[in-house]
Parts: structure tokens; C-alpha cells; sequence
């Protein structure tokens, strides 16, 4: 009974070492792939500009008023087209509309 035991013990520490190897970056699975670099990373920055042709959203305050206590703000979201300057060129409705709800502390009693 103890040989047993201890046979199963065996064999599940040299699976678990076993798979504990492959999971390692030393394993014959990983050798092609680089964890390391003896060389260092060079990185340039790249300037990106957003396309004229690619919408920016932006939401808008459309309304503002009191409820109950409470400050009910209201956005509409758009797509804003501008120009390589930063100018605008067209901006459009999308038609979602948000809500911000917070409670107004400096009302009078």
C-alpha cells in the first residue's frame, strides 16, 4: 500500500515538473521566441494627426435646469470634422443625447 502511494506521489511531482519545464522560457516549446534582447529598443516618436475625413465626437450642453433639488444637464453628441489646423469644418448631430443628474447643495431652504 505504501509503494503505491508513493509511486503516485512520484509521478504526479514528475508531471507537475514536467509541465512546470514547459511552461519555462528554457523549454524546447519556447527556444524560438526572444524574452530577452541583448540590445536595447530604440523608439521615435511619430507624430499622428487625425484624418479630415474621420469624425471627432464631442458632446455639447444643450439645456441646463433644476428638478426637485436637482441640476438636470443635457448633452448632445456630435461628429466634429476639422482640418489639419485644428479648424472646424462641418459638425453634425448624431442624435444621442445624455443626461447628467447632480444634486444642487447650495439651494435655498
Amino acid at each position: 500500500m505504501k509503494l503505491k502511494t508513493f509511486v503516485s506521489i512520484c509521478c504526479l511531482l514528475v508531471t507537475l515538473g514536467f509541465a512546470a519545464y514547459l511552461d519555462s522560457p528554457y523549454s524546447f516549446i519556447n527556444k524560438d521566441f526572444a524574452y530577452s534582447t541583448d540590445q536595447p529598443v530604440m523608439v521615435q516618436p511619430v507624430d499622428v494627426e487625425p484624418s479630415p475625413d474621420v469624425p471627432v465626437l464631442e458632446e455639447k450642453l444643450i439645456n441646463t435646469e433644476k428638478v426637485d433639488g436637482y441640476i438636470v444637464e443635457t448633452y448632445e453628441e456630435y461628429e466634429v470634422y476639422k482640418d489639419k489646423d485644428g479648424n472646424v469644418l462641418k459638425s453634425e448631430p448624431t442624435g444621442k443625447i445624455d443626461t447628467l443628474q447632480y444634486w444642487n447643495s447650495q439651494q435655498q431652504p
